[in-house]
């Protein structure tokens, strides 16, 4: 989805101080769908956000990427807003919109001058209403998407490394595939099964609209209960919980990608889901390593040894579990065992040793500008007050994240290093070039 021509302002519409508690109202409707009510007015600008539980991980083996594919279906129009007008809609009075897909949530936003709230509520419930789910529109957005993962993923060098890596950490849960799924399995669904999906899931009792910026509370109550409180709530969803096997010896393997001539070392590990301490905490950990060029990983294997054109690590976190990765890419013919070699002595460093208090000072001032400058957009409020209410049932969270990052210690960053990233827990990738 093309952005649009409010960014500036999106930016502009921040919080009035950095400290100050998120005040929200909160509240459900009888057809079950969470309402959350931010009011800012420090800018003439409204987010409309609808989050519904549900990803990738929801697909059944056969018919992945449904998900991501509703993405694109859900902006195909309804009895009163004709094919190919959403997005013209938004565009004529002033806003922006998008969305996205992960594993476990897809996230429909619009930003408008705030005199446009009406606007936003309309076309979310109409999306969450009546959709039109059609053979036309699964048609034109199968190419769609189709033409998305080519760009992304099929012709990107590098493009399938995470897919390659989560099917081998994960056996049992879904997380074993990526949202963009199969296009065969998109091109063999039949329309019956789209519109079950739809029904199941895209109902207003597994969902949580949230509207943030420039906007009366009372007044906004009204407008909701207008649009949304004739939608009718769906079947409760329930869902599957899937048990991993934990890692007991390392997996070793190899995949090949025509789109590469460089090839890249990477190792993932399985940690837990974003709602534990440990994933933060896991997430400074991954600073400490990689985080700028006065990283550990940067400084020793780019700066000093030349060995790498490039080193990362990052925690992915999700709903159920999470996965660490580490990689690299060599310089000059370096082997991989060597780079792997490297990326190893720099866990034994943080399991075996405290990081630096100096150190410690820099990783607390990231993280907590990272957390201040995603709250100082309406959209990342909007976004944060969703996370808390979907994932850690607790809207509240919003206002407690920065307390609990601030009580993660250097002993915490230790610990989990020596509990999460050890050899016999990991797989090991050598992701090669496909001749």
């Amino acid at each position: 989805m093309k952005k649009g021509i409010l960014y500036a302002l999106l930016l502009a519409s921040s919080l009035p101080a950095l400290s100050q508690k998120v005040a929200y109202t909160e509240y459900k409707l009888k057809n079950g769908l969470g309402v959350i009510l931010h009011q800012d007015k420090s800018a003439p600008v409204v987010a409309v956000s609808v989050m519904y539980h549900v990803g990738s991980k929801d697909e059944t083996p056969d018919r992945t990427g449904f998900a991501h594919f509703f993405e694109h279906l859900l902006f195909e129009g309804s009895p009163n807003i004709k094919r190919g007008e959403f997005m013209k809609i938004v565009s004529a009075n002033g806003g922006q919109n998008n969305a996205n897909t992960t594993q476990d949530r897809t996230f429909y936003y619009e930003v408008f001058p705030s005199n446009q709230l009406e606007t936003g509520l309309w076309l979310e419930s109409e999306r969450m209403l009546h959709p039109i789910i059609n053979e036309v529109g699964v048609k034109t957005q199968n190419e769609v998407v189709k033409e998305e993962k080519r760009l992304r993923v099929d012709n990107q060098p590098y493009g399938n490394f995470l897919a390659e890596t989560m099917k081998r950490l994960f056996t049992k849960h879904p997380y074993t595939w990526v949202p963009i799924g199969s296009m065969e399995h998109l091109d063999a669904a039949t329309l019956q099964e789209f519109q079950a999906f739809n029904k199941k899931y895209y109902v207003p009792n597994n969902a949580v609209l949230v509207i943030a910026g420039d906007i009366d509370v009372e007044k906004t109550k009204k407008l909701v209960a207008t649009y949304f409180d004739e939608v009718p709530a769906g079947a409760p969803v329930v869902k599957t919980k899937y048990i991993e096997v934990p890692i007991s010896s390392q997996i070793i393997d190899t995949a090949y990608d025509p789109n590469i001539q460089i090839p890249a070392i990477i190792t993932g590990y399985r940690v837990p889901g974003m709602t534990d301490k440990e994933s933060t905490t896991l997430d400074m950990a991954s600073a400490v390593l990689s985080q700028g060029s006065s990283s550990r990983m940067f400084k020793k294997m780019v700066d000093e040894k030349k060995n790498s054109l490039q080193v990362g690590s990052f925690s992915y976190a999700l709903e159920d579990y999470g996965a660490y990765f580490m990689y690299a890419l060599p310089n000059m013919g370096t082997e991989l065992d060597t780079l792997a070699k490297d990326m190893d002595e720099e866990i034994t460093k943080l399991q075996t040793e405290l990081i630096s208090e100096k150190e410690f000072t820099k990783l607390q001032n990231q993280f907590e500008n990272q957390f201040l400058d995603k709250n100082n957009r309406m959209l990342g409020v909007a976004e944060n007050l969703a996370d808390g209410y979907t994932f850690y049932k607790n809207t509240n969270h919003v206002n407690t994240e920065l307390e609990e990052l601030r009580k993660i210690t250097r002993q915490d960053i230790q610990d989990v290093a020596k509990k999460y990233l050890n050899k016999n827990q990991r797989v090991m990738l050598y992701y090669l070039p496909k001749k």
